[in-house]
């Protein structure tokens, strides 16, 4: 049997097949990310089948979450199919659905608030509206570029991002803020969100600006992140419509199971509804 090793050259091989296959830019440096930690791990040594399994129980004992292994290890397997070392492809660990998520992860409508009234007192215009505008269309923070002037005009973007195009409605209250901030930030075309030297925001930027806010808004860090503004968005949607198709298409799912993990509600939701049913005599 052939023996396998991964060196620079493979990964190099690798991520032109990413570029390939049209896989976004952050799919890209997360599966090489992914990658590249598993090949330091190796340390030059021959992979096989139990180096890989060594290497998921490795990142188990190290204390990663279920899903955060089961994702490098699909990193893994696009790697080994890549290359047709099929053999080497190891099992994903199993993942209990959850019934409610822990109240230190979601975020709250109110603190979705005191976050936006923190960035207006620190007169940072760009990111209360970029909070709005996330929160308000349920966006993912990739498809942000593609709000320009000319979407806001019409109301209404197209994102092209995997292959896939899906339209964003942008509502009129949000519409004549991003005008009105647009026009006195003198952005008559493009993105609306943009840096310095007028290249879109990068994810690690949004974030960083998110998370200044947290002292002043009085809102845990853990739950300040671009996602978390969308996961809200859903949340609320779903409050008033009831429809998890009509919302999976808004949110873009191919999925409705995917738009049920948006659903599930916090611990303290949960124990009401439990409390409600007066089962105890």
């Amino acid at each position: 049997m052939k023996k396998h090793f991964l060196t620079g050259k493979e990964i190099e091989r690798f991520r032109d097949h990413l570029r390939q296959d049209e896989k976004s830019e952050n799919t890209q440096e997360k599966y090489i990310r992914d990658v590249t930690a598993f090949v330091a791990y190796a340390n030059g040594r021959e992979i096989t089948k139990e180096t890989v399994i060594a290497y998921k129980r490795n990142l188990i004992e190290t204390g990663y979450a279920v899903r955060s292994i089961n994702s490098m290890l699909a990193s893994l397997s696009s790697l080994f199919s890549f290359f047709g070392w099929y053999e080497l492809r190891v099992k994903t660990l199993k993942v209990q659905q959850q019934v409610f998520c822990p109240e230190e992860k979601e975020l709250t409508k109110t603190e979705y608030e005191r976050l936006c009234r923190a960035a207006e007192k620190k007169q940072n215009k760009r990111l209360y509206m970029l909070l709005q505008t996330i929160c308000g269309t349920g966006i993912r923070v990739s498809e942000l570029p593609f709000i320009t002037v000319e979407a806001v005009r019409k109301g209404e973007a197209t994102a092209l991002l995997k292959g896939k195009t899906r339209r964003i409605f942008i509502v009129r209250s949000l519409q004549k803020k991003l005008l009105r901030y647009a026009s006195g930030q003198q952005i008559t075309t493009g993105s609306v969100f943009v840096t310095r030297t007028g290249k879109p925001m990068s994810r690690t930027n949004i974030w960083r600006e998110m998370k200044s806010l947290c002292l002043e808004a009085e809102v845990n860090p853990e739950k300040v992140f671009p996602h978390n503004l969308r996961h809200l968005f859903a949340r609320v949607f779903y409050g008033i419509e009831k429809d998890i198709a009509r919302l999976a298409d808004i949110l873009g799912h191919s999925s409705i199971n995917t738009t049920r993990i948006y659903m599930i509600s916090t611990g303290t939701e949960h124990r009401q509804r439990m409390e409600r049913m007066r089962l105890i005599i």
